[in-house]
């Protein structure tokens, strides 16, 4: 016996009725099955074959969807699996997703992206993982690694922190979409998956705008098309929470959608909520980084925080909301509006200024 023999080695059996039917050579050896062992398994007619360099199925038929993504994970984080073949990993504590009694897959250093983790996200304009010529995963740019059939590795400097879906990692949604619109030429099915991305409150437009921007995918004219329908379509969103805000959490009506001028006087801009009465204003915050600006290069965040220091000057409490701050804490943000409408009679005055519909 060598420091490379298991020590505890298990019968085939245990782990075809016990762990998927997708295994790395590392776990098979940790099992007491030799590589040359397994290569017999795969000869023509065998009951198993080889998917991927290093990765076998242990069946004879066509992988599910299921398990060609594990075979990739496996393919990908192959090293990974060496290390921690022979040791079985725990669920996270408080995964919802973990079975009990079940090890964790041990993947290390990879994460499934693209069009394949959206599907796993729950995506509708996702195809499902079966149907997929490739199934992407993100490793380390220092991986030495190449991409090869159905497995398509994307390099990166630095890797998102997953998300633990079914105990697969996966990329969160915005960069999954950015990594699956980097393959994609279709300009309707780029829409589709935007729109789905914010409609069904995966995350905002400026995150995902964010990621487009990083994946330098906004010189594209197909790509910018489609940003620009779900920026309205994220705005449209907002404003329906900000009607349930008001509404939801008790608040004084206000007047919707106004542009507040001074009399005789210059444009101070519009807001979306106004209550003359207490002189607040609300003003939802729908930006999205463009081309590489942000903070305090972004002409149209220069231009927020001008309008807001005037509307100040002239005492009127404006209350800056964004399209996230509604979808995760909307009673959060109706206490921060009902708290400036009630101190705004320790206020002194503000000034007198017209308000006209937008």
């Amino acid at each position: 016996m060598n420091h490379n023999t298991p020590l505890s080695p298990r019968p085939l059996r245990h782990l075809v009725s016990a762990q998927r039917r997708v295994l790395s050579g590392a776990q098979l050896k940790a099992h007491g099955v030799s590589a040359s062992a397994a290569q017999e398994q795969c000869r023509a007619g065998g009951p198993w074959q080889q998917v991927l360099p290093g990765v076998f199925l242990l069946h004879a038929g066509p992988p599910t969807g299921e398990e060609r993504l594990h075979a990739v994970l496996l393919y990908a984080g192959r090293t990974a699996q060496r290390r921690a073949a022979a040791v079985p990993v725990q669920p996270a504590a408080g995964d919802p997703h973990a079975v009990p009694g079940a090890p964790s897959t041990p993947y290390a250093d990879v994460l499934v992206t693209g069009l394949a983790a959206l599907a796993l996200h729950g995506f509708s304009a996702a195809p499902p993982l079966l149907s997929l010529d490739h199934v992407d995963v993100l490793v380390p740019r220092t991986r030495r690694l190449r991409s090869t059939d159905f497995a398509r590795l994307v390099r990166s400097p630095g890797l998102p922190v997953p998300v633990l879906l079914d105990g697969v990692p996966v990329a969160p949604v915005p960069r999954a979409l950015a990594d699956a619109v980097a393959q994609l030429s279709d300009a309707e099915e780029v829409r589709r998956l935007l729109t789905e991305a914010v409609r069904g409150g995966h995350c905002d437009p400026a995150s995902v705008v964010r990621e487009l921007t990083a994946a330098r995918l906004l010189t594209r004219p197909h790509v910018v098309a489609a940003v620009d329908s779900l920026l309205a379509e994220g705005r449209a969103i907002a404003e329906d929470r900000l009607y349930a805000m008001v509404r939801d959490g008790g608040l004084e009506d206000p007047v919707w959608n106004v542009d507040l001028r001074l009399p005789g006087g210059p444009h101070l801009g519009g807001v979306d909520a106004y209550w003359p009465d207490h002189a607040v204003a609300v003003e939802l915050d729908t930006r999205a980084p463009r081309a590489g600006l942000g903070g305090d290069d972004d002409p149209l965040f220069s231009q927020y925080v001008r309008k807001r220091e005037h509307l100040e000057r002239l005492g009127i409490t404006v209350v800056h909301i964004t399209p996230r701050k509604l979808r995760e804490s909307i009673e959060q943000q109706a206490a921060v509006v009902r708290t400036a409408l009630m101190a705004s009679g320790d206020r002194d005055p503000a000034a007198h200024v017209v308000v006209l519909p937008r």
